[in-house]
């Protein structure tokens, strides 16, 4: 006699070992590298960039005004002494001071600009820095919950394959031989139960005689209309 009530219980558990691979597999694919975070770490970076470059400008900048600065005082030394200089050369000295003075308030407002756009990027840098910070803790209990949850899916599978393999043992060689070709082509549903005179595989009505011949048990009854095992409890 086969016994198809096992052949069905075996069902059962391939159907779980199915659903708990994928779970498991679900769970890798999100193990690792976090696109969001990979996107946090780039945007940091493009602002720490800015930021530094920023402030290579401001100091720049800040160089060059002070030598201009140096400059005005030597001028203006020259033209506080007025040692030996006629009045006219004192006019024209004053005038290059006056020209130079010029050129750096020229230079003091494109540093002053300068240095608010540094200010904001501090900012952005900062908002960004906490941002990235909030992710990676996110990120890292996010990990500590999947590494967990495959540990528990990869337990449940071995469970799962112990429990087939016992079912197994328990059923002829031929039957297994069919129901794993039909697990096969028939989406991992190789056994249908009856119930109310249908097919549960396919919904379909059954024949008497297939009813009759899932009853007695004396040998492998399949479904006329999609060729499941037929299961009757």
């Amino acid at each position: 006699m086969n016994n198809i009530r096992q052949l069905y219980e075996l069902q059962e558990v391939d159907l779980e070992i199915d659903q708990t691979k994928q779970s498991l597999e679900n769970v890798k694919s999100q193990i690792g590298e976090d696109d969001e975070l990979q996107e946090a770490n780039i945007l940091l970076d493009a602002a720490r960039k800015r930021l530094a470059d920023l402030e290579q400008q401001q100091h720049s900048y800040e160089r060059e005004i002070e030598d201009i600065s140096s400059k005005i005082a030597k001028e203006e030394k020259k033209l506080y002494e007025g040692t030996g200089k006629n009045p006219k050369e004192l006019l024209d000295l004053q005038k290059e001071v006056d020209l130079i003075k010029d050129r750096r308030r020229a230079k003091e407002d494109e540093l002053l600009g300068i240095m608010e756009r540094v200010d904001a990027e501090h900012q952005d840098v900062n908002q960004k820095s906490i941002k990235l910070q909030e992710l990676e803790k996110q990120w890292k209990g996010r990990q500590r919950e999947l590494t967990s949850e495959q540990k528990s899916l990869e337990a449940d599978l071995e469970s799962l394959h112990t429990s087939r393999k016992t079912i197994a043992q328990q059923i002829d060689g031929d039957t297994i031989r069919t129901y794993e070709h039909l697990r096969l082509i028939k989406n991992g549903r190789a056994v249908a139960k009856i119930e109310q005179g249908r097919c549960m595989g396919c919904r379909m009505s059954l024949p008497i005689s297939d009813q009759q011949k899932a009853r007695s048990g004396k040998e492998l009854a399949t479904c006329s209309n999609c060729g499941r095992i037929l299961h009757i409890t």
